[in-house]
């Protein structure tokens, strides 16, 4: 019988994308273990599209009464979990696989929350030393060797693989005109990230459109609350004659990443976007502020490396002065990039293949 693992990440989107390379590799090891993953009601969704889960278990959270606790521990306690992986620890977690009776409960060593787990991975995380999908993917092998179960190889982008046919319909429904390639901004940060002002995207895509060999057919893309600087930003671009279409707006947040999987690049702040982007392996650029907890590095996306920019204020300057960013520089890497993409594969900007299942699931 195939050993069971249950994973936590119960916090925001784009750190539950940031899972999935961990989630990978526990699915590619020999025996393959069953995975379950514990997840927040906004993040549901994602979960039950990865392909590397087999359940999903829905976290009250920690406002949750002591009816939807107990509701939780009780089924956490008849899975009968061998492990849990705590990606990000907090004590009511661990605290719930310490109660439910998990033999093995493996977490990195923060915090004092690691005194319900028996085993422990120093990582120290705020240091930035290396990006969080990493962090996260070496859990997942300490606890694979651990479970003494086998992997081969890493698993490589894209760890969301869509099949050709869904691409290439998503793809068209972004095509517009003579256009060559599809490009999605998102302005938005979700409250999560710094970001780039409306003026400075404007004038972000107003350099890179005269720039670029490519034809890009400019998309914007809006989260719920964040319509209005969507339809501003695209009002401000078609006063500098720019045509700029808005993305439908989508059932939820998976119906949103099916659309953005017709894209060839997203442009966007560190936040829930860009990292789904990621794990599709869409080229992205992203714009990260100058914290030490939320740099480049930390919050890295998942996709191949020569398909991701990013950019940052320099060192010299505040931690949320994005004005700092030279929006000069970064138009002439984002449109070598997309030039590069459309050289690449002429005939429709398809992007190079790439590891599991290919290019976003082409074989």
């Amino acid at each position: 019988m195939a050993q069971k693992v249950l994973v936590v990440r119960n916090d925001k989107i784009g750190d539950f994308m940031l899972a999935w390379p961990a989630l990978a590799c526990l699915k590619s090891a020999s025996p393959t273990p069953h995975v379950s993953v514990l997840v927040p009601a906004y993040t549901e969704a994602l979960a039950r599209a990865c392909p590397w889960v087999d359940e999903v278990i829905v976290d009250p959270g920690k406002r949750g009464g002591k009816r939807a606790q107990k509701a939780l521990l009780d089924t956490v306690k008849a899975a009968r979990f061998d492990a849990l992986l705590t990606l990000f620890s907090t004590p009511r977690v661990g605290l719930l696989g310490w109660r439910a009776g998990i033999p093995l409960r493996l977490a990195p060593a923060t915090k004092w929350a690691q005194m319900f787990y028996n085993a422990r991975v120093t990582q120290r995380r705020s240091r930035s030393e290396k990006p969080e999908y990493q962090y996260n993917v070496d859990l997942a092998c300490r606890l694979l060797a651990r479970l003494s179960l086998k992997l081969t190889h890493l698993p490589a982008p894209p760890f969301w693989p869509l099949e050709r046919e869904v691409v290439a319909r998503q793809r068209q429904a972004l095509m517009t005109g003579e256009s060559s390639c599809a490009v999605v901004v998102h302005p938005g940060s979700g409250g999560s990230a710094v970001n780039l002002s409306l003026e400075q995207y404007a004038a972000l895509i107003v350099k890179v459109n005269a720039q670029t060999q490519a034809a890009p057919a400019w998309w914007v893309s809006a989260g719920p609350g964040e319509e209005a600087q969507a339809d501003a930003l695209i009002q401000a671009l078609g006063a500098q004659g720019i045509a700029v279409s808005r993305l439908a707006p989508s059932a939820g947040v998976e119906a949103f990443a099916y659309q953005l999987a017709g894209a060839d690049l997203l442009i966007a702040g560190s936040t829930g976007p860009l990292h789904i982007a990621g794990c599709l392996n869409i080229a992205t650029a992203g714009f990260y502020p100058a914290r030490r907890s939320a740099t480049p590095l930390r919050w890295q996306t998942c996709n191949d490396a020569d398909k991701r920019l990013a950019f940052s204020p320099p060192s010299s300057a505040g931690e949320q002065e994005m004005t700092a960013i030279e929006l000069d520089a970064a138009a002439g890497e984002i449109s070598a990039l997309l030039d590069t993409l459309l050289a690449a594969h002429p005939e429709r900007g398809v992007l190079v293949e790439g590891g599991v299942g290919g290019e976003n699931g082409e074989q």
